[in-house]
Order: C-alpha cells, then structure tokens, then sequence
C-alpha cells in the first residue's frame, strides 16, 4: 500500500497545476555585506557540527537569526527543525525554501582554519562529525536568503516558508526523522494554518562540479534508495557429510546470482536504470560446519515508482524459490528508504531563465540521474518541486579527483554561496 501511495504521489506532483509566475525585471542579487555574513555563518556551522536528531545547537543558531528577523518561527518539528514563515504584502502563493542541517559521522581531514575537531557517539563507537556533505553551506545559504527576502518584505506578492530540515543523511536506529517526520508532523499544514506552501525548492552542493555551476534535470534526477535483508535458513551439518543438512551458503551464492538477472533480465532498463547490490554476506563460524543460516543484506536504487515494487516483488519471488528448491526457506525483509527525486518538469521550465540569469547561462547544465538519493524526494511528492546540484570545486582542480561529498576530504569553495543564496531569492520571486 505504501509503494502505490508513493507511486500515486508522484503522479500527483508532476502533473499539479503550478501557479503563474511574474517574471522580475532584473534578479535580486546580495551585496558583499550579506554573502560575508553567509560566509561567517558557514564557518560556524562547519566547526560545529551535530549528527542527525542531534542538532541542537544548530537549530537554536538558526533560530536566533530567523527571530532577529522578526520571522514566525516553529521549532522541535521532527526533534530538532526549524521553521519560519515570512508574510508579504500580496495574497499570492507560499513558497517553500529548504535546506538540510546534519552532519555524518567522519573524521575531517582538510586543512581549513575552522575545520572540524568535533567528537559524538555514533553505533556505540566515538566518531568524528563532519560537514562532509555540505550541508553547512545549505544553512547558511538559506538564512541569507531569509535575511534578503525580510528586506525585501514590501515586494513580496506572496509569502516564503524557510525549513531547516534535521535527519537528511537518516535518523539513527529505532528513531524516526527527516522530511517524511516534518510532513508527518505537520510542516506543509499544520505549522502556519493558512499558508501551505504550493511549491518547494532545494539546493545542494556538489563535489567534482565546477564552482557556481548548477546542475539540474527533469523528472527523475536522484533514485531511490531501499535496504533489504534476507535470512536464509538450511540446518546444521559438518562439512564433511553435507548430504545430513541443508547447506545456506551455496543456496545464498544461489541467490545472488538469480537475483542479478532480476535487473539484467526482468527489468524494463529502457524506461529507467536500476541497481540491486549486495553488501553484507554472513554466515558460519568454522570450517568444517554447514550453518544453520547466512544473511544476506543489500540496496536497491531505481528511478521509477512503479518499477521499484515490481524490483521488490521480483526479489521476494526470486530468494523464496531459490531456497525451496535446495530444501532451505528465505524470508526477506525490504526497507523502503527515499523514494525518487522527481523534479516537476513545468516547474524547471519556468525557472530555467532566471536560473541562467544567475549563474550564468554557460554554468547551468543538464546532469545525468544520479544514483545517490535524497528524502527532498518527500517534499515534491507532496507538491511540485525543484532541486538542483551546486558546483563547490575550485575550477582550477581536475573535476575527477576532487574529493566527492562525504569524503573526509571534501571542501566547499565558498565562492559559489552568493550564487546558492541569489538563488534561493529569486526563485521565491519568480514564484509570486
């Protein structure tokens, strides 16, 4: 029920009618005042990270700021988000502006002045917590762009709804959070009754993508991204009379080379690519025993809702009969992670010039689907919506050995935040 809930949402957000937009006569641009204020904020926020559901601090400096501006603000939405609303003049639409607030769990290795020393428990084990996703610059786009809009207030034909979003890389085990937690909570209806928003924009920043470039796409632009386990159970024997038992492991190998013709067989590719990987294979503790049971645990990404749950139930079918026919059972357990990021179509369209316009018409380009997923999906299922990649690599560096997001390498080239904050800004404006 959920997958045709997901399914049926998707076709819900690309097919909304959208408001019409009335183009400015020239963009909205910050001074250096305001992107040295970004900057600082960034800085803060690199040196002081916090892990998913933990983003206290993070969520009390936002808010500090988004008060000073003399914006509504809810906190404590899914734990730790925070929320404001700023009100225009005009009775035009809401617009929705979001950025993600958590750091992971890696030990930081770059050599810039305000660089990471930050220690926190991460599965029981000490870590380091790093920025290593950049989502410190989102932040600190996002409240630059809250700044320039207050300033802008008397210009507003309608209202902008800024969400500082926790738990994007996922919650921890056995807890809830991120943008399903803040819809479910209320974000888009309940937080400021009268102004839910009928449109939403995301940024995030890109490692390996030239600096100021944005990179966007047209429906699907990230994957899904499902987690399953598959326990499969034969009985004890010793290695040396196999014919006594029922061997797991050579019915696992079974398994997992059935289940890659799943998608290289049974899978439509020419609609949409698909990936199903195996990671973890347990199973034994000697030699010379055949176990009872071997694990076997893995990911799924795809771009498309409907071929996503026929992948599912492909899986189940392929690992069930497998194990019946060597004698074994399997039961399989699939986690329904993000679903796909689908970007509106008229949505891009209509945004696309004043994108240009910003970034520069040779900076924006077309990307490629990227197999990488984002719970952002959650939002523009809900209404139309638009997220796009932005270069933060040196242009100077070669492209392909620029440290990728998540590496405990990973820089930001803060010369690229006036153009994310610009941005944020103009899309609001261009929606009113």
């Amino acid at each position: 029920m959920k997958k045709l809930m997901l399914a049926m949402a998707v076709a819900a957000a690309t097919t909304l009618s959208l408001p019409t937009a009335q183009a400015q006569q020239s963009p909205a641009v910050i001074d250096d005042n305001l992107e040295s204020k970004v900057i600082e904020w960034r800085r803060h926020l690199h040196a002081n990270p916090e892990l998913s559901n933990r983003e206290y601090e993070t969520a009390k400096y936002i808010t500090q700021h988004l008060k000073s501006l003399g914006l509504e603000v809810k906190t404590g939405i899914a734990h730790t988000g925070v929320a404001a609303l700023l009100k225009g003049n005009g009775d035009g639409p809401t617009i929705a502006l979001r950025a993600d607030m958590d750091a992971l769990p890696v030990t930081e290795q770059t050599d810039v002045p305000f660089k990471s020393t930050v220690k926190a428990t991460y599965r029981g084990n000490e870590v380091g917590v790093m920025h290593a996703c950049g989502h410190d610059t989102h932040v600190a786009m996002l409240m630059g762009a809250a700044e320039k809009l207050v300033n802008m207030k008397d210009e507003l034909n309608g209202n902008v709804l800024f969400i500082f979003q926790p738990a994007e890389e996922g919650a921890p085990e056995d807890e809830e959070g991120g943008a399903e937690l803040m819809l479910a909570e209320g974000l888009f209806s309940d937080a400021f009754p009268g102004y839910s928003p009928e449109r939403v924009f995301g940024i995030h920043v890109w490692g390996g993508f030239p600096t100021g470039h944005v990179g966007y796409r047209k429906g699907p632009l990230m994957a899904s991204s499902d987690s399953f386990e598959i326990t499969v159970k034969g009985r004890q024997t010793h290695g040396s009379t196999p014919w006594n038992g029922v061997d797991p492991i050579v019915t696992s190998a079974q398994i997992i080379n059935s289940a890659q013709t799943i998608v290289s067989r049974q899978t439509n590719i020419t609609k949409a690519p698909a990936v199903l990987s195996f990671g973890i294979v347990e199973g034994g503790v000697r030699n010379n025993i055949i176990p009872d049971d071997v694990t076997l645990i893995g990911t799924i990404r795809n771009f498309d809702m409907d071929i996503r749950a026929d992948i599912h139930d492909q899986l189940e079918h392929t690992a069930r009969h497998v194990a019946a026919a060597n004698g074994a059972e399997a039961e399989v357990e699939i986690d329904l992670g993000y679903p796909v990021t689908v970007n509106n179509p008229e949505l891009v369209d209509e945004m696309l010039p004043i994108t240009k316009t910003i970034a520069g018409a040779d900076k924006v380009k077309e990307v490629p689907l990227v197999t990488g997923a984002e719970d952002f999906s959650y939002y523009a299922l809900e209404i139309p919506g638009m997220f796009v990649f932005l270069g933060v690599t040196p242009p100077d560096q070669d492209m392909d050995e620029a440290p990728s997001n998540h590496s405990p390498y990973f820089y930001a080239d803060e010369d690229a935040l006036r153009t994310g904050v610009d941005l944020y800004v103009n899309w609001a404006l261009e929606s009113m």
